[in-house]
């Protein structure tokens, strides 16, 4: 799988946020899909072990059929810091990313995208390694502010931030606690708040998203256990 080389990824807190700033410039805020296959990203830490376990879930794009996934594990080697988790994560999901056969038409990570101090989440930062849609879908708010959406599925509320809209409170299943959606590279805020929706399954997280999470719960545990991590299935 084809991974622009964009900075180096030794570097100090001080250069990250440097990065961060210089790259939100080349993000293309516009597009539309819908798309054929979505991957959802994940990474998992065990602080004990000193390791990350990343997935990367490649399925339908009605988020019914999975169709590829890849893991890997690496060492933490960045701290962990508000704001520059990509600079802590990346590293991971590359090499998870590396192991597809399937290249999808998207991708939706847990993470932000443009809600971010810098305007520069992880969404943004996989969208402009892998040169894809992607989209970042966060179970908790990093920064701004909003009024709650309505309680009915597919209620929104904007996500603002010093007088900017940075994303979409977006409430993927009845009475369930919304997510925080916002643009990655390469998509419109609608329409990434569509292919959210379009890919939740009965759950609150989209389905690549979530099959995602369970792979590297799994791959977390399982390593705690001592167990072959390579028998790990995201099934469920």
């Amino acid at each position: 799988m084809r991974v622009r080389t964009l900075h180096p990824w030794d570097v100090s807190p001080q250069e990250a946020m440097a990065i961060q700033i210089k790259l939100r410039s080349q993000l293309r805020l516009h597009g539309s899909g819908p798309f054929a296959t979505i991957a959802g990203v994940d990474v998992a830490y065990d602080e004990t072990l000193k390791l990350m376990y990343a997935s990367v879930v490649v399925m339908s794009g009605d988020g019914r059929e999975v169709l590829d996934l890849a893991t890997a594990t690496a060492s933490v080697r960045f701290p962990y810091i508000p704001g520059l988790l990509s600079f802590r994560e990346t590293p991971a999901v590359i090499k998870a990313w590396n192991r597809l056969k399937t290249m999808p038409d998207c991708l939706i990570c847990d993470g932000h995208g443009l809600a971010h101090p810098r305007r520069f989440g992880l969404a943004c930062h996989l969208g402009l390694l892998f040169d894809l849609p992607s989209i970042g879908c966060a179970k908790s708010r990093l920064v701004g502010t909003h009024q709650e959406p309505r309680t009915r599925r597919g209620s929104v509320a904007p996500l603002l931030d010093q007088g900017e809209q940075i994303g979409m409170v977006l409430r993927t299943k009845d009475r369930v606690a919304p997510v925080f959606v916002s643009q990655g590279d390469r998509i419109g805020l609608d329409a990434a708040v569509q292919t959210v929706l379009a890919t939740c399954r009965g759950y609150r997280l989209p389905e690549p998203q979530r099959r995602a999470h369970l792979l590297v719960t799994k791959m977390r545990l399982a390593a705690r256990a001592g167990k072959p991590i390579s028998q790990v299935g995201c099934r469920g």
